[in-house]
């Protein structure tokens, strides 16, 4: 399998967000390697001009931090969530630097900053968040299992090290979450997965913890229930069960979301 890089120039990287409380999104790459099956982001695809499956190609905006010091000087400042669609610390950022250069742009500006991502390398940028007068830093672990969850996620960071990640940032005393998306039936909404999230997320100095369901879009779900029907045929019958009813799945999902989370003592919340 090859991975494929390539360099484009945008026309604009500060975007209306369609989030409810996210004014702007900036996503540095189009793509992303990290190729988890679940990703509701394989849409992109089709803007792309890419052959190749999702998670094994990467556009690289180069020209981003140029439009961004643009930008920010005529738009009215709010909150900016890296990344929407991509993994702002994916690994390509390892060596491109892209979401590092962006970040020490806002540095000082009067933009609010959300970032999301699956890696610890997140870490390398202490520094430059010291500098961003409001910054919230999240994590999205759907599974707490290092084991089941590299089945799901290509080349993710184990939860394991997101979580000593989440603490470390906890301890330098940025404000950070967790996100368990997509909760996924039988993987992730069982009492002792969403157990040891939730204990974890709390030992790890997270504020709170949200919830959101699996986007069950076709091209989405063709890839997830080829992948079921090859290591957990027996588990197809429940995603379908809950695909179909999607609102008794959030509702049993909230009664033991929020039992858990008292019982644990850290806050719940949801995306639906």
């Amino acid at each position: 399998m090859t991975l494929v890089l390539r360099e484009i120039r945008v026309k604009s990287i500060l975007n209306p967000s369609q989030i409810e409380g996210i004014d702007y999104a900036i996503n540095p790459y189009l793509g992303c390697l990290h190729g988890c099956l679940y990703c509701y982001a394989d849409f992109m695809r089709r803007f792309s001009g890419h052959k190749e499956p999702w998670g094994d190609f990467v556009d690289i905006k180069i020209n981003s931090p140029d439009l961004l010091i643009k930008e920010i000087r005529r738009k009215t400042p709010g909150e900016i969530s890296l990344s929407t669609v991509t993994d702002p610390y994916q690994p390509v950022e390892r060596r491109c630097l892209l979401t590092r250069r962006l970040l020490e742009i806002l540095a000082g500006s009067p933009f609010s900053v959300s970032i999301l991502t699956k890696s610890s390398l997140i870490l390398r940028d202490i520094e430059v968040f010291r500098k961003i007068k409001n910054i919230t830093l999240g994590f999205s672990i759907p599974i707490a299992s290092d084991k089941i969850c590299s089945l799901f996620e290509k080349r993710t960071s184990p939860p394991s090290e997101r979580f000593k990640a989440l603490k470390v940032l906890s301890e330098e005393g940025f404000s950070t979450w967790v996100f368990v998306a997509p909760t996924l039936p039988f993987f992730s909404d069982s009492p002792e997965n969403l157990e040891q999230l939730l204990f974890q997320s709390k030992a790890s100095g997270a504020r709170q913890v949200l919830f959101d369901t699996f986007q069950a879009y076709p091209r989405v779900w063709g890839k997830m229930k080829s992948f079921l029907s090859r290591e957990f045929p027996g588990v197809i019958p429940l995603f379908e069960e809950c695909i179909k009813f999607k609102e008794d799945f959030k509702e049993e999902l909230k009664f033991k979301a929020n039992a858990l989370g008292k019982k644990v003592g850290i806050e719940v919340q949801f995306a639906f």
